[in-house]
């Protein structure tokens, strides 16, 4: 029932803030497909509530996948009956896509986790957030529509605890900060997102300069939001973009942070920290994941350079 508070609020809108685990752009499409009533006749995705509509969602059954189970090793580091915690390698795709339609994380899961075909819909089934192919680190996957449902709403709420650590290029201009920002598609650049855009969602991230080098820096990076590519595009708005981020960097003015950067050969970012409460359990899981060999040697690297003069 649509309390006082919630008066002349759209469906769709209505529905995204209670609804968690649905998207706003499916919601608008499953409105469409009256999978959604408003005192028992079909909504639409722009009705505007009054105090005491009963809204009434009805979910569609999730659609099998037809993704392939592909056996495939994986770094597990916790997995009960609810939910499994990967350390995901820098190169491993996260779910199919166009150029990716095979060995990817989800491949891997639907091998190792048995029921897990079909929860959360056909190309993500568990997969409750994602990092990006060339980024490692820590990553939660969900068992059952009921977990997924409860960690996408801990995702919502930002009371999921995510680290990341960086290797930049530049000067981090200051021991750290918080950048809170707008954020969505770059209106010049739609495969990219940016932070400098004049509508989109807010997207928030604090930063700590952890050590310094000639032309370069190891920065922490902790997510209030999960925004799409957001530790790549707030850092690079800051002056310091990764190291090997050929999308939003550019290449290290210093030759040899060039050479490390090159010699690493994808963007330095590890998902360092994951941590939760268990949505069956009620306990609070801390995962913690060092940086792979590939970013402790050019962490090694930088730390051997000649110290900047002056």
């Amino acid at each position: 029932m649509v309390a006082a508070d919630a008066a002349g609020q759209r469906l769709d809108l209505f529905l995204a803030h209670n609804v968690a685990e649905v998207s706003r752009s499916q919601l608008a499409r499953q409105i469409g497909e009256a999978a959604v009533t408003v005192n028992g006749a079909a909504g639409t995705p722009s009705r505007k509530l009054r105090p005491g509509d009963v809204v009434v969602w009805t979910p569609p059954p999730p659609v099998p996948t037809t993704i392939e189970a592909e056996a495939m090793p994986l770094s597990v580091v916790h997995e009960d009956r609810w939910l499994v915690v990967i350390d995901k390698p820098a190169g491993l795709v996260v779910h199919p896509a166009p150029g990716h339609e095979a060995g990817t994380l989800v491949n891997a899961l639907l091998a190792h986790v048995r029921d897990l075909r079909g929860i959360g819909g056909e190309l993500r089934p568990g997969i409750v957030h994602r990092i990006d192919k060339d980024t490692s680190g820590l990553l939660v996957v969900a068992k059952d529509d009921g977990t997924m449902a409860a960690l996408a709403a801990a995702f919502k709420a930002h009371t999921v605890e995510r680290v990341y650590d960086a290797l930049v290029a530049g000067k981090p201009p200051g021991p750290g900060g918080r950048i809170d920002t707008l954020y969505g598609r770059d209106p010049q650049a739609r495969k990219k997102f940016s932070s400098r855009v004049r509508a989109g969602k807010r997207a928030v991230t604090n930063w700590r300069a952890v050590e310094r080098f000639a032309g370069a820096a190891r920065v922490e990076a902790r997510l209030e939001t999960g925004r799409t590519h957001q530790v790549r595009v707030h850092l690079a708005a800051l002056g310091c973009p990764l190291l090997g981020d050929r999308t939003y960097g550019r290449p290290a003015r210093d030759p040899a942070v060039r050479a490390i950067a090159d010699a690493l050969g994808r963007q330095a970012l590890h998902a360092r920290t994951l941590a939760f409460v268990h949505p069956a359990t009620g306990e609070r899981l801390l995962f913690v994941s060092e940086l792979p060999a590939d970013m402790q040697a050019a962490l090694a690297a930088l730390r051997a350079l000649p110290p900047e003069k002056g």
